[in-house]
């Protein structure tokens, strides 16, 4: 089978004894750096040393299709260098293919710093969306941010401490100055930081330089209160931003509790001819 195994994302103490046990027995291991693995199986005490495949972002397509049939005859680990695979690591594809050809998947689950942040943060944690990396392109990042103005969950994204202040500067004037923001890093690790306060705050703190692992947890947006011609009025808006209409109807229909269906069809007559 397959075995998607979590990794500790700073502390090794954080790893499990499932964790310990596999690796601990396991005869090849795809690893996402096989040196951060062995350095990891070093560091965890383990005296067994698997075969160790690279499998990265810029390999695993080809990869998949061989390593789905060692998987079928055998148990392959799947490592990345910290926290769970396929979650912005290697693995999504191989995944794929696994489930494809019939090969069983499992996990052993562990340290992940998307929940670990969302959880440090102190904002809502009862629903949330993980958003990735944010875009490396300004552009890119800004539309991002327009699509997600109106998401009325907490939202968590990874990033590079070299872009943090230009994406916060970019959070700042699309979610708004005041948007409730925590700026996580070194999460379990000895300088591990929780800095809070206002997109315009953290964008400002930034600027001076931020170093280690990021994690971004911003507040959703408020819920909208608004009749239904406010509201078309609203997804009007967003669609002359760049959205597609099915989506601003969406969004504002979350926001403000008003039915998509009757958002949708008033901004398409809205649009039409007189």
């Amino acid at each position: 089978m397959l075995i998607l195994a979590a990794t500790p994302i700073g502390n090794l103490k954080d790893a499990s004894l499932r964790l310990i046990e596999l690796l601990s027995e396991a005869t090849v291991v795809a690893a996402e750096d096989t040196r951060v693995t062995a350095k990891l199986l070093r560091g965890l005490g383990i005296e067994n040393r698997p075969r160790l495949i690279p499998l990265h972002e810029h390999n695993e397509r080809e990869k998949s299709a061989s390593l789905v049939e060692l998987a079928r005859e055998t148990d392959l680990v799947l490592l990345s260098d910290a926290g769970m695979p396929t979650v912005s690591d290697p693995g999504y594809q191989l995944v794929v293919a696994a489930v494809e050809a019939g090969v069983d998947v499992t996990v052993i689950p562990g340290p992940s710093a998307v929940v670990t942040a969302l959880a440090l943060s102190g904002l809502p944690t009862d629903r949330f969306t993980f958003e990735g990396f944010l875009p490396r392109k300004q552009g890119e990042r800004l539309q991002t941010f327009r699509m997600l103005e109106r998401e009325p969950r907490t939202m968590v994204f990874f990033e590079s401490p070299n872009r943090l202040a230009d994406a916060l500067t970019d959070l700042a004037t699309v979610l708004g100055a005041e948007r409730r923001v925590v700026v996580v890093r070194e999460l379990t690790k000895m300088f591990e930081e929780a800095r809070r306060g206002t997109a315009a705050e953290l964008a400002a703190w930034a600027a001076g330089g931020v170093k280690g692992e990021i994690c971004i947890v911003v507040a959703g947006a408020e819920a909208l209160v608004a009749d239904l011609p406010s509201g078309i009025a609203q997804v009007l808006e967003l669609v002359s931003d760049g959205y597609r209409l099915k989506d601003a109807a969406a969004s504002i229909a979350e926001a403000t509790g008003l039915g998509k269906r009757d958002l949708y069809e008033g901004a398409l007559a809205a649009r039409r001819p007189s």
